[in-house]
């Protein structure tokens, strides 16, 4: 599974570092970008949560 962050989509609300740390972070522009791929087997779900959370839908899996 790999996850994406589209910068031009993002509107750096953070809610995705909330729910998935271990795979997302704020970068120093304000925007969040996916720093682990591919994601770990454990946290998969909670990146998918991230995903389907994302207010703006800036947020792309591919398994």
């Amino acid at each position: 599974m790999i996850a994406k962050v589209d910068k031009n989509t993002c509107i750096g609300c953070g809610a995705c570092p909330s729910v998935c740390p271990e795979v997302f972070q704020m970068e120093d522009d304000g925007l969040a970008a996916a720093y682990v791929n591919p994601v770990p087997t454990e946290v998969e779900d909670s990146a998918q949560e991230a995903a389907d959370g994302c207010p703006v839908d800036a947020i792309h899996i591919n398994k």
